[in-house]
Formats: structure tokens, C-alpha cells, sequence
């Protein structure tokens, strides 16, 4: 199991390196978000996979899963989730005042036809 999680996480970062290199903003955005995914995926992996056992530390159970990647997790979500939100907002404003989501032309480089 934490192969294939370890698989998918690959393909979501390689993806996200992808998406992030172009020169749409939205793609970029994009890429961000799938950046986060991988991430997350990767902290969960770390923490070891196991099917079975609670994440609390009580006296009658022999083993328990560590609640710490599951914490981060959670609280990478939450940062993920706004900085996703707040990046859109900039890339509406920078749409409606420079009427092009092309990174090259937010930069004034002059196109090669």
C-alpha cells in the first residue's frame, strides 16, 4: 500500500513541477494545488500506513498509530486551502486589470511571430 501511495505521489509532483513551468497563470495555479496534494500524500506516507489501529494512547490497546502526520496533514490542508484562494483572487485582479493571464505579457516581453 504505501508503494502505490508512494507512486502517486511521485506523479502527482512531477505533474505539478510540469504545470507549474508554463506560462498560463492558471496553471500555475494549478500545479500549486496538485504540489500540496503530493505533499500531503508524502506526509501521510511517512508516517507509516497501518490498517487497524487507533491514533489514541490508551492503556488497553498494544498498539496505536502515531496522530502526528495526521495532524500536520490536516493543518497543511487548511494553509493550502488559502493560499490557494488567496492566489486566485490575485490572478482574477491581474486578469481584469491586464486583460491576458500569460505570464510573459504581465512581464511586457514582446512576442516572437
Amino acid at each position: 500500500m504505501e508503494l502505490i501511495t508512494i507512486i502517486l505521489s511521485g506523479i502527482l509532483i512531477g505533474s505539478s513541477v510540469y504545470m507549474m513551468l508554463s506560462k498560463s497563470i492558471i496553471r500555475i495555479i494549478i500545479g500549486t494545488a496538485l504540489l500540496s496534494h503530493g505533499v500531503h500524500l508524502m506526509l501521510l506516507t511517512m508516517g507509516r500506513l497501518k490498517q487497524g489501529n487507533v491514533p489514541v494512547l490508551d492503556p488497553e490497546v498494544s498498539s496505536y498509530t502515531d496522530p502526528l502526520p495526521q495532524a500536520l496533514i490536516l493543518t497543511a490542508i487548511v494553509i493550502a486551502f488559502a493560499l490557494t484562494s488567496y492566489i486566485l483572487v490575485l490572478a482574477l485582479r491581474m486578469y481584469r486589470e491586464l486583460g491576458t493571464d500569460n505570464v510573459e505579457e504581465m512581464k511586457g516581453v514582446p512576442h516572437d511571430d
